[in-house]
């Protein structure tokens, strides 16, 4: 069986799917663990190289005290010769004996001796500053007994100098020891200075002396915790508990701190650090080897389970790729594979629900043709109602063109019928001025109805509500209006429902325009009051408001002319027929209020 690289797509083929998982879940393992090992390794590795370290810093240690105590039995035993030999003119002997201690042990850069006021009476080596050294530490301890300590305080230099390096300010250590007489009196102390040089050559031999081939790094300081020998940039510096010797973990640290009741000779801090790349490289490859090896298992283990799953469902393959022939509509029907795992059972599962879709196929074809010829029959009754709608819009749109016909040209024809009948009774009786005067307003009649009646055509051909709203318009009919008839027009208008710009704002704007031409004709009013109003609830009780019901716009117009009954039938005049059928073609409610002598109002309401 050849493996090809499409095989190893998890999106195509299962087998593959199952490969990748199990790599997946073995590199998982091998990061795991390699993590695991590696931390283990290192904290192993760590512990081991500190108790390395804490060995090596307690070897040096020991040896630079004994190195130490070895010069100092050295002046003891100098002290006690010169101790014999004191003496009057013994100062050319006493120089003799430390000019061949000096000899032998040239890491004495100063001998010198000082009687018992302190008093510097022969020196070797480099001179001191002051001849009376009362004041030094290291004379008044020495008087009493041997001392070991630091060469700070030693006026070798010029403290007060700002050149001074580490060296200069802690230039070695001092030794003292008292000079007594074979008799028990002491008659002075003995003095001297060992060269920091000396002290470096012990650090180096003692690191070169330790079982190790890598490198280390010492840092020494005295018992006051500040250090005097180590890399550069911790010379001088105070040892505190927050001191990071490890420099952000990049070094291995061991201290070796003894307690003071445990001190002995100059009560040394012993740092070494070992860069932690080298101390900790035994763990950083266990981690790099675990990790490989589980990974390359992993890959391994993926190759053989895509071999393994790929044979193991090969028949699934072959139902799969017939399957997609079905789709296609390549073959209508599955062979079902031999068996009886589950391979085989989905397999007859497929094949038995192929063949019952392929009867719903046909069974759906035969629905199909049936239902087109319904569609078809459907489509032409849609025409045909269609054909009916366009009739009954063509019909409301004569109605509409007869209401505005009525609200201009009929009014203003009917007044110049009027005045036409007029001067034909009376015109022999008349005199020339009367009858020029009468034509002159059947002219003017004549002009009026013309202009009406072009401003009517303007405005159903040129309707502006839906552009500006209906606020707008309103507010220039209104403006209209007062200019025409003189008659005082009150404007209110709530925000929302001077907004409104679809088709029912055109249809209340006609039957404002409707009503404001018959209080012009025919109520001899003064006041005109139009208001709009957005009501968000039925105003009824608090307890009875329902707030899921919609808002509501109420339009009121109310004149304070000579009113009218409404139950009186009017022949010939069609205005409020007109208002009324607008009003019922926005399904709003139309109410009429009037009375002789207590003028007119119209309320219109309608859901917003």
């Amino acid at each position: 069986m050849v493996l090809r690289i499409q095989h190893f797509d998890p999106r195509r083929h299962l087998a593959a799917a199952i490969g990748w998982a199990v790599f997946a879940i073995i590199l998982v393992a091998a990061l795991v663990g390699g993590h695991l090992a590696a931390r283990e390794a290192s904290m192993r590795a760590r512990a081991d190289a500190e108790r390395l370290l804490a060995q090596f810093a307690t070897q040096i240690r020991h040896a630079l005290d004994t190195n130490l105590e070895n010069r100092q039995s050295i002046l003891r035993a100098t002290a006690a010769q010169l101790g014999a030999d004191y003496g009057a003119g013994t100062g050319d002997l006493h120089r003799r004996h430390l000019e061949a201690v000096r000899a032998q042990f040239p890491e004495f850069v100063w001998l010198g001796v000082a009687d018992g006021l302190g008093q510097v009476v022969t020196t070797v080596g480099e001179p001191l500053q002051d001849e009376n050294v009362a004041a030094r530490s290291w004379f008044q301890k020495g008087r009493h007994g041997p001392f070991l300590g630091s060469a700070r305080d030693v006026p070798l230099l010029d403290e007060g100098s700002s050149s001074l390096a580490l060296k200069d300010w802690m230039p070695g250590f001092v030794v003292a020891v008292p000079i007594v007489r074979p008799a028990g009196d002491r008659i002075g102390v003995l003095g001297a200075r060992l060269s920091w040089e000396w002290v470096e050559r012990q650090e180096s031999d003692l690191l070169s002396q330790l079982e190790t081939r890598r490198p280390l790094d010492l840092l020494l300081a005295t018992a006051d915790k500040m250090v005097v020998l180590g890399p550069q940039r911790w010379l001088g510096r105070t040892l505190t508990a927050d001191s990071d010797l490890s420099e952000a973990g990049r070094y291995v640290v061991c201290h070796n701190i003894v307690p003071p009741e445990q001190q002995k000779g100059f009560g040394w801090v012993v740092t070494l650090r070992q860069d932690a790349d080298i101390a900790l490289a035994r763990a950083k490859l266990a981690r790099r080897t675990v990790f490989w090896v589980v990974l390359l298992a992993g890959l391994v283990s993926a190759l053989i389970a895509v071999s393994v799953t790929r044979a193991l469902t090969l028949r699934l393959g072959v139902l799969a790729t017939q399957a997609e022939a079905v789709r296609q509509g390549v073959q209508e029907t599955l062979s079902a594979p031999t068996g009886t795992d589950e391979i085989a059972r989905i397999g007859a599962t497929l094949t038995a629900l192929v063949g019952h879709l392929q009867q719903e196929k046909h069974a759906l074809a035969s629905l199909n043709a049936e239902l087109d010829a319904r569609v078809a029959e459907r489509t032409a009754r849609i025409e045909r109602l269609a054909d009916e709608a366009r009739h009954a819009a063509i019909t409301r749109e004569r109605l509409r063109l007869a209401r505005e016909l009525h609200d201009t040209l009929a009014h203003s024809l009917m007044a110049l019928l009027t005045q036409i009948r007029l001067i034909r009774k009376l015109h022999q009786r008349l005199a020339p001025a009367e009858l020029e005067a009468e034509l002159a307003r059947a002219e003017e009649v004549a002009a009026s109805g013309l202009t009406g009646a072009r401003a009517a055509i303007t405005q159903m051909r040129h309707n502006s509500v839906r552009d500006e709203g209906l606020g707008a318009a309103l507010q220039r009919l209104l403006g209209r209006f007062r200019e025409r008839s003189g008659i005082e027009a009150v404007w209110h208008a709530d925000l929302q429902a001077a907004g409104l710009a679809d088709g029912r704002a055109e249809t209340v704007f006609r039957i404002i325009e409707e009503a404001l031409n018959n209080v012009e004709r025919h109520a001899s009013a003064q006041t005109v009051r139009l208001s709009l109003q957005w009501i968000e609830s039925p105003s009824t009780t608090p307890s009875a408001w329902n707030y899921d019901d919609p808002a509501r716009v109420r339009i009121e117009i109310a004149d304070d002319g000579v009113g009218f009954d409404p139950a009186q039938p009017c022949p010939g005049h069609y205005g409020l027929r007109g208002i009324r059928e607008q009003a019922e073609l926005i399904k709003a409610r139309f109410g009429l209020h009037s009375q002789p002598e207590a003028g007119t109002r119209i309320v219109l309401e309608f859901e917003a």
